[in-house]
């Protein structure tokens, strides 16, 4: 026979029994309700990551047609003078630049290799522009191995030939300058070319009305604004202005990284 205090734990079991249950689904519920937030959040997070990844492998592969037809018009016209040795080298270097251009997808590479990059587009501007072409490019040894989105300096440069360098009569100057200033890296790119500054800035997504997205060229200064802004968000800007001496200068700056580069 059941005694008393037996009997009352029973009730109490079976009243207690369905209430522990019910918390029991309850901390159940909101436990997999957290799991299936994080792993929404987690499919978002590299969705995310996917498309940025995509943008900036489109940014990176943009490349302006101007240059090309001018380098195939430089090689039709050594092949013309029948400048065999010249015009052969134009091809290797052509066809350099093109294989880096199309290959490269890394988000950042060293300066070293940014620099090599763009030694091959001037070598084709040396083609073109002869004895009038005079270029400095200085970069402390230290920086070499400093990390940059590819194609900025050599965007940069282009946009100088391009927007400056190529109306300008006589002796064409191009200034090439990197270098530390406390925890960041300073690109400094100037020319000493006849340009319309608000024409650039307009067809380069720098003024106001570019800054509407249906107004943005996708390419020169607002590529670089775009990429800089996915690999170091607000600590990188780039600030453009006209020259006392005349034509244009461009500087960039951006946080000095070193690691996880290919120098290559």
């Amino acid at each position: 026979m059941i005694s008393f205090e037996g009997f009352t734990l029973l009730i109490l079991l079976f009243i207690l029994a369905p209430i522990i249950g019910a918390i029991a689904l309850l901390f159940l519920f909101i436990f997999e309700k957290r799991i299936d937030l994080l792993e929404n959040k987690n499919v978002k997070i590299e969705l995310e990551k996917e498309l940025q990844q995509a943008l900036y492998n489109q940014l990176n592969q943009q490349i302006q047609p101007h240059f090309l037809f001018n380098t195939l018009n430089v090689i039709l016209s050594l092949a013309r003078l029948n400048r065999t040795k010249e015009l052969v080298r134009a091809l290797e270097v052509l066809s350099q630049f093109l294989k880096f251009k199309y290959k490269s997808t890394e988000p950042l590479i060293s300066l070293a290799r940014e620099i090599q990059y763009t030694e091959q587009y001037l070598e084709i501007q040396k083609l073109r522009f002869g004895h009038r072409l005079h270029i400095t490019l200085e970069c402390a040894d230290d920086l070499l191995t400093a990390s940059i989105p590819p194609f900025v300096l050599q965007t940069l440069v282009e946009n100088a030939f391009k927007h400056g360098l190529e109306r300008k009569m006589g002796d064409a100057v191009l200034q090439i300058h990197i270098s530390r200033q406390a925890d960041d890296v300073l690109l400094v790119v100037a020319d000493n070319g006849s340009v319309d500054l608000a024409a650039f800035e307009h067809e380069n997504g720098t003024d106001s009305e570019a800054e509407q997205p249906h107004e943005k060229s996708g390419h020169g200064l607002d590529n670089i604004r775009r990429r800089l802004h996915l690999c170091f968000g607000d600590h990188a800007q780039l600030q453009l202005e006209s020259s006392s001496e005349g034509g244009t200068r461009v500087i960039v700056q951006w946080p000095c990284i070193f690691e996880h580069v290919d120098v290559r």
